[in-house]
């Protein structure tokens, strides 16, 4: 039955990753678009924190996690996890006068992972890294006294496929690597009208991104009494070099209220990117580093906290680049945990893992002078499924981004996560009695 699940999954991933809208933020505009959240449901709920671990749950964020898995459960097989997540988010846009609501689906993530032996886990997925999906339209009056519209469009965003590799040194040291290949299309347009003049202009331009990069971790995870051990947690994602390979066309075009489009173009023009050393150029992202602390009770409760820091002030995407955009080094402070009544019980509501969490944000974006900053909370329920080691994660966020100061737009959100853990066994050992 969990094979014909993960066919399925396997089947919406590669139809999902390309279709979806991943997000409708203007803030989707700066940058390489909207962050995607590169975690599963139980971790978000936990304020996205990725230190926890255990031997039957796929952790994104964490490849050292894969040196416990199955550990727990039986030696004479190997334990394989099967998960897959999807969201619904509502947002409630508002600038300081005036106000509109939206909302996007999306498939989080896919992914596997097993033990190939005590001590060492292997893990791939694909999961999506960043979203662009905005349509902005901005009013002007030009010097000679016309008014100007010009509307800015983008779709697109980043996808990666990962392959992850983690091993327990000692029963208490685990470490643990990710390849992941980054890769994805952006489009960006900007048609700009000017009252009284026949023709519109537009300027569209295309990047196709790819690149390679490494995240890296360790957990420490000593005892510190009978019952109570300590979590501790570095995790580095190394500094990436995407290759962008780009493409720019500019012309006009003639307003068509019949057109899906903005009007029916007349002349186009391909700028000649090799001229300006703008057609193949580097995207550089900084390498971000986390550190987690926490403690908690093996199968009962955890309560934990992470900060991470990433110098954004050094990212680049020259072809892209946005007059009223700077970078400031980025950071985030989350803080979560989960409670268990009694995983043992026969009663199926003592068995239901409870968790929360929040997290402060400074995204590292200064948008007109003023920093955009994001706050959210997090809660939802693990539901066992019978008395296996799979289980439904469902999980709420609320939170809100952005501002109205500076001619800003303040985003108000509200998400719904829901993920699918599910465990089979492959690799089982013979027994001769």
């Amino acid at each position: 039955m969990i094979k014909k699940i993960v066919f399925a999954l396997v089947c919406l991933a590669t139809f999902g990753m390309n279709a979806q809208n991943g997000t409708v933020s203007p803030y989707s505009f700066f940058g390489l678009g909207d962050l995607r959240t590169a975690t599963t449901v139980e971790n978000h709920m936990m304020g996205g924190i990725g230190m926890y671990t255990d031997s039957i749950h796929v952790n994104l964020q964490n490849p050292a996690s894969l040196g416990g898995m199955g550990l727990q459960i039986d030696e004479t097989f190997g334990i394989t996890t099967y998960t897959a997540g999807s969201s619904y988010q509502n947002i409630d846009l508002k600038t300081a006068n005036e106000a509109e609501s939206s909302s996007v689906t999306n498939l989080d993530y896919l992914s596997v992972a097993f033990a190939l032996r005590k001590g060492l886990g292997v893990g791939f997925g694909i999961l999506p890294v960043t979203s662009v999906g905005y349509n902005i339209d901005s009013f002007s009056t030009n010097d000679q006294g016309a008014d100007v519209t010009n509307n800015f469009a983008g779709i697109g965003g980043l996808n990666k496929v990962y392959v992850s590799l983690g091993y327990g040194i000692t029963k208490n040291l685990r470490v643990g690597v990710s390849a992941n290949y980054n890769f994805g299309t952006l489009e960006n347009a900007r048609t700009q009208v000017i009252d009284g003049v026949q023709l519109a202009t537009f300027d569209n331009r295309t990047s196709r991104i790819g690149g390679l990069d490494f995240n890296y971790s360790l957990n420490y995870t000593p005892k510190i009494s009978e019952n109570l051990t300590l979590y501790t947690n570095v995790r580095i994602n190394a500094k990436t070099e995407l290759e962008s390979r780009n493409e720019q066309s500019i012309g006009s075009l003639v307003a068509d209220p019949d057109s899906s489009a903005f009007g029916i173009e007349i002349e186009t023009i391909d700028v000649n990117l090799d001229a300006n050393g703008l057609k193949e150029t580097i995207v550089n992202v900084p390498t971000k580093t986390t550190f987690g602390l926490g403690i908690g009770e093996e199968k009962k409760w955890f309560l934990g906290g992470e900060y991470s820091n990433q110098a954004m002030s050094e990212f680049t995407n020259v072809f892209l680049d946005v007059n009223n955009l700077e970078y400031e080094d980025a950071s985030v402070v989350a803080f979560g945990g989960f409670f268990v009544p009694d995983h043992s019980s026969f009663k199926y509501l003592q068995r239901i893992t409870y968790r929360a969490g929040y997290r402060i944000e400074k995204t590292g974006m200064i948008v007109n002078g003023t920093p955009i900053d994001n706050f959210g909370i997090t809660f939802g329920v693990g539901l066992p499924l019978g008395r296996s080691y799979s289980n439904v994660n469902l999980g709420f966020e609320i939170g809100k981004r952005g501002t109205t100061e500076g001619l800003l737009v303040e985003e108000n959100y509200f998400k719904i996560n829901i993920g699918l853990s599910l465990n089979d066994q492959w690799f089982r050992k013979a027994k001769i009695n």
